[in-house]
């Protein structure tokens, strides 16, 4: 390499040599270039000579991260209990069940807005007295599907092993505007769900709805004829069941009674002794007691006696087709 750049130096002499004959300013000029020439190679030598040099490793300073310390706690669930074990929830728009006082809690697999599809007003925070059913053996839920108010298909959500597998059927399809709604089961086979819709001002239609395979199936009965609003009803077996109506100022109870299974409904006498003529007027759903059927009548929306909440008690022997008065009852009576 040496040798290379004392050659180089003697052209380099040699050739400037020459340049004196060039003019002054073209001379300066060449030999400035030159210089810069030489100047970059003898910097690439000495370069080339230096031992290479390996740079420390540093280790790259790790990201500050910040960490929460504190767990996540799971949100807790405030439950609606039935009683000591059962219960459900709303919370976050999200129905679920509880079957041990809340240790577990299943979700089940329905829309809370379906639940209280059609005319409804009231609290959703609690679910529709009497348009579900929670037990530990079966539970129920009535709701519709709305492509339109007056398009709705009512249908039934149900388990029978605590929300391990759950079944869907249809009660019917295009009702209109759903306001009142009960499902209820006598025995494993035989249920009954009682709606009504499409009402206007005082007057809807109701219908009623009979299942004899533990709710897979739904079949109609024939329609009692009445269109005032409906207040309560239900079925004691598969062939006595009851409708009651009025629920905007009623003065008297109105129960319509089937025996034949829906096929026939005609009204009931209740006999009101005058001393609770417009005190007792709302007739709730009878009951089987002992070896008659036994129904409450309470005071409507309105009534004021004894505080509005004490309730007559009914008896008939007929299998519904005759009432005569028993005695009060106390709310808390009433409720057993």
């Amino acid at each position: 390499m040496v040798i290379f750049h004392l050659q180089f130096l003697n052209i380099f002499f040699k050739y400037n040599a020459e340049l004196e004959e060039v003019l002054p300013l073209k001379k300066f000029v060449i030999t400035i270039s030159l210089v810069m020439v030489i100047g970059l190679l003898l910097g690439i030598f000495f370069y080339n000579q230096t031992p290479n040099q390996t740079l420390p490793d540093i280790d790259p300073q790790p990201e500050e991260q910040s960490i929460d310390e504190t767990p996540t706690q799971p949100e807790q669930i405030q439950g609606i209990y039935l009683n000591e074990q059962i219960g459900y929830s709303l919370q976050n728009d999200r129905l679920q069940i509880t079957f041990d006082k809340g240790k577990n809690w299943i979700t089940v697999p329905i829309e809370k807005d379906q639940l209280f599809a059609g005319e409804y007003n009231g609290n959703k925070q609690e679910l529709i007295d009497h348009s579900y059913l929670l037990t530990e053996n079966r539970t129920a839920f009535l709701y519709a599907e709305e492509p339109s108010w007056d398009n709705e298909t009512i249908r039934i959500l149900y388990t029978l092993d605590q929300g391990k597998t759950w079944m869907n059927s249809v009660v019917t399809e295009h009702y209109m505007g759903v306001r009142f709604r009960k499902v209820g089961f006598v025995d494993d086979q035989f249920g009954y769900i009682i709606i009504s819709g499409g009402r206007t001002m005082s007057q809807e239609g109701s219908n009623v709805f009979l299942t004899f395979d533990g709710g897979q199936s739904w079949q109609e009965t024939n329609n009692s004829g009445v269109s005032r609003l409906i207040a309560d009803g239900g079925f004691v077996d598969a062939k006595i069941g009851f409708l009651s109506f009025g629920t905007i100022n009623p003065e008297a109870p109105e129960l319509y009674v089937t025996q034949d299974g829906g096929n026939t409904w005609k009204q009931a006498t209740v006999n009101i002794p005058s001393e609770y003529a417009n005190i007792f007027v709302q007739a709730e759903t009878p009951f089987i007691e002992d070896d008659h059927l036994a129904v409450f009548v309470n005071q409507g929306p309105n009534g004021d006696y004894k505080g509005g909440l004490v309730k007559g008690k009914f008896i008939s022997t007929d299998k519904g087709n005759t009432w005569v008065f028993s005695m009060e009852v106390s709310p808390d009576e009433a409720n057993k």
